[in-house]
């Protein structure tokens, strides 16, 4: 049979260990709360690229915002809710809506890229590439940023700043 002392010592363990974790818990809130915008807005762009490869493989459909088909503004929307950023459906209204615009030197993973007067729009995923559901008959795939593409690009916007 335990002492008195014995069950004391254990609950004043079971307290403190108790205690730990709270606080513990309420630093990783302080430091997720301490996060600059910028640093929150990349964690969003990494969920919005990562959701957007998900996809690859899924089919082009006109008006389409998945899941399972897509079309280009679509394909953003679906991602981009998927982190959090609520944004317009049509690729125009997209361009306009996100205040933060973007050079072609300056893109970001994450990234809105706008091309052929803002008729259609894939996202930047790093590397010279962006994703994309290019028109009928094609599916989501990552393209690399061709001459192209540069000669077609219209600008780029940085969502969920």
């Amino acid at each position: 049979m335990a002492d008195a002392a014995t069950v004391t010592t254990t609950a004043d363990a079971a307290t403190a260990t108790k205690a730990q974790s709270t606080s513990t818990s309420k630093t990783k809130a302080k430091s997720a709360s301490r996060l600059s915008k910028a640093a929150k807005q990349r964690i969003k762009a990494r969920t919005a690229v990562s959701v957007a490869k998900k996809q690859i493989g899924d089919p082009y459909r006109w008006g389409a915002a998945g899941p399972g088909a897509f079309d280009c503004s679509g394909l953003v929307v679906f991602s981009w809710r998927k982190a959090g950023v609520k944004l317009p459906r049509i690729a125009a209204s997209q361009f306009r809506s996100v205040r933060k615009k973007v050079s072609w030197k300056h893109l970001q993973p994450g990234d809105l890229m706008f091309f052929r007067g803002l008729g259609h729009v894939g996202m930047y995923v790093g590397h010279g590439k962006m994703i994309h559901s290019p028109h009928s008959g094609t599916r989501v795939r990552i393209d690399t940023l061709s001459g192209y593409r540069r000669a077609s690009f219209v600008g780029a916007v940085r969502p969920g700043v």
